[in-house]
């Protein structure tokens, strides 16, 4: 199994990342209670060998990324740190599209200056707002990249139908679904991007911890059977699914960071991968 991919063809990372979205307080909302171990835990994702770390100007709104330029500016070389615009938080429990191509703008420049950076490695459309026409926003992340703002272009939570029309505008190197072990309805998203050599992103990797939870059926016992968790096995079926699949498990905890990132060396055997598939088929 290849442990790395070459994210647009140029920054090769290694595929088990890092969400960040979980250095800030509760709700995605403010600073987190302790902001020290939150600091150390970026610093720790990155001793750990993670060379791919995901935010968005919308966590916090902005405190992951001011703490990621905190914890880890200078970067090291080879760290790429993925960010996202295009989701608006007008209240701690509100997520809403917003694509319009001066706010894009603006939240590009945020990125660059919260992250203290020259030029955004990846920026990703948090979403397609489907109140603007969805070539202006494309249009807007490509002119961010001619100017050099942005490197490479991504996009998320899209269908096959966006992405491909996406593509007739502008070169895109990621995809960011929801997608995991049980939660597979993106499937035909995944194989579009095997097929393109297109990043595949899955968020909520590990459906929001419950297969944390899992104390039987076939990842139970696929889990027993390798002596590892059933959080490791999920992310290693994850990893063993597509070489394009890039994870990106968020903790708070530096245990769970430890735990998440020793996923990548655990090796499924054929019949258990299948196994795991076939309890948890895609629709």
């Amino acid at each position: 199994m290849n442990q790395t991919f070459a994210l647009g063809g140029d920054l090769t990372v290694r595929r088990l990342g890092f969400g960040a979205m979980r250095l800030t307080g509760p709700g995605v909302w403010g600073p987190p209670a302790d902001v020290p171990a939150a600091l150390d835990l970026a610093r720790l994702a990155v001793e750990l060998g993670t060379t791919f770390i995901d935010t968005a100007d919308s966590y916090g709104p902005g405190t992951s990324e001011e703490l990621l330029a905190e914890a880890l500016h200078p970067y090291p070389a080879g760290l790429v740190i993925g960010t996202k615009a295009g989701q608006s938080r007008p209240s701690r429990d509100e997520w809403v599209p917003l694509g319009r191509p001066e706010y894009l703008r603006q939240q590009a420049e945020l990125s660059l200056r919260r992250l203290r950076l020259e030029r955004l490695d990846l920026f990703q459309l948090h979403r397609i707002d489907p109140g603007v026409p969805a070539a202006e926003q494309f249009g807007a992340l490509a002119q961010l990249q001619k100017e050099g703002k942005i490197r490479h272009i991504g996009l998320s939570q899209v269908s096959v139908a966006e992405l491909t029309a996406a593509r007739a505008e502008i070169d895109v190197v990621s995809v960011q679904n929801r997608y995991s072990l049980t939660d597979r309805a993106d499937e035909d998203v995944l194989e579009y991007c095997e097929r393109e050599g297109i990043a595949f992103i899955p968020w909520l990797p590990i459906a929001s911890g419950e297969h944390s939870q899992q104390d039987r059926g076939a990842l139970a016992e696929v889990a027993a059977e390798l002596g590892a968790s059933t959080t490791q096995v999920s992310l290693a079926w994850l990893l063993h699914r597509s070489p394009v699949v890039l994870p990106i498990p968020g903790t708070s905890s530096a245990a769970h960071l430890r735990e998440n990132t020793a996923a990548a060396d655990l090796q499924l055997t054929a019949e258990q991968f299948t196994r795991l598939d076939t309890a948890h088929p895609a629709p």
